[in-house]
């Protein structure tokens, strides 16, 4: 009787604290980012540890375990970065900077957006009329479909220094070519997924669409298009991700004076680990920003079309 009334008053009280936070998405998200920094710590300590008992032996210094944890997280140039150090980079760079110097995390992320959006906005152009191509035209679908497969198949390392020196030697230099590798990487998710999209209407829409005598395009744009729209917005998200690696990417075999990819350039090159690692971190933190306000978007857009989330 006393455990029924103890389960009953358990049940009364709703769920308990950890329940109810582990139910949304907050909580598990800072779940993983609370292990992360814990296994982020550990890897540091353990990593520069090494190099930090060299020191002491070379000095001729005693040195305690905590005195050792202490100096492996406090290396002006170690292996891998403690966290701390990598948010104190961040802060200085970005928020103690004027954004128009050129140590300012804010003016090379803004030079590596600039040819991002531009790669973006041709890439997801140029997939979108690829995909309307494709399904429209059987011709252009046995014959331009397996080189969009293809395509995806060269190293985008490979082929990044072979558009940088080709645009450069027609004198095509700064913004463009950083631009067209965002593009040649884009373009492939959406084009396969739009594909994929305008071919989901079910037979019997489309013979709906026959019985009321519309044309090609009033069955692509009232029902083909829409059909789509779930599909186009989840490639997008995905290749506005990976024309950031595009940018950063050409910015790599050019030397760049600007951009993300020059500070990982500038940090490799002086053994700058904990700029590297502000700079990837920057770049994660771009990327992230603009997959949310492409899906902010995609719930604008659906939401005027009627479909509910």
């Amino acid at each position: 009787m006393t455990s029924n009334s103890a389960a009953m008053t358990g049940s009364l009280a709703g769920p308990s604290i950890w329940s109810r936070m582990m139910s949304g998405q907050a909580g598990p998200v800072c779940v993983v980012l609370i292990a992360l920094f814990v296994v982020w710590y550990v890897g540091a300590v353990f990593m520069n540890a090494p190099i930090q008992i060299d020191k002491y032996e070379r000095a001729g210094q005693t040195w305690t375990t905590g005195q050792l944890i202490e100096d492996t997280l406090a290396q002006e140039r170690p292996i891998l970065p403690a966290p701390h150090q990598v948010f104190e980079e961040m802060y200085k760079t970005i928020f103690a900077i004027k954004i128009t110097s050129k140590r300012s995390l804010v003016y090379h992320s803004w030079v590596t957006l600039s040819s991002t959006l531009l790669g973006f906005g041709i890439g997801a152009l140029l997939g979108i009329v690829l995909a309307v191509g494709i399904v429209h035209v059987m011709t252009l679908e046995k014959s331009l479909m397996p080189w969009v497969i293809s395509s995806q198949t060269i190293p985008i390392l490979a082929i990044a220094p072979m558009i940088i020196v080709v645009l450069g030697a027609i004198g095509i230099k700064g913004l463009v070519p950083k631009a067209v590798i965002s593009t040649y990487l884009c373009f492939f998710p959406v084009t396969i997924s739009m594909v994929k999209g305008l071919r989901s209407p079910q037979t019997i829409q489309l013979d709906l669409m026959r019985t009321y005598n519309a044309s090609k395009w009033q069955t692509f744009w009232q029902l083909r298009l829409p059909s789509a729209m779930p599909y186009l917005f989840a490639s997008l998200k995905v290749a506005i991700a990976i024309s950031l690696v595009g940018a950063i990417v050409g910015e790599l075999p050019t030397g760049a004076q600007a951009g993300l990819g020059a500070r990982l350039l500038a940090g490799s090159y002086y053994g700058q680990t904990i700029q590297i690692w502000s700079a990837l971190l920057t770049a994660a933190f771009v990327a992230a920003m603009m997959v949310v306000i492409v899906g902010w978007c995609e719930r604008r857009v659906l939401a005027r079309m009627g479909v509910k989330p």
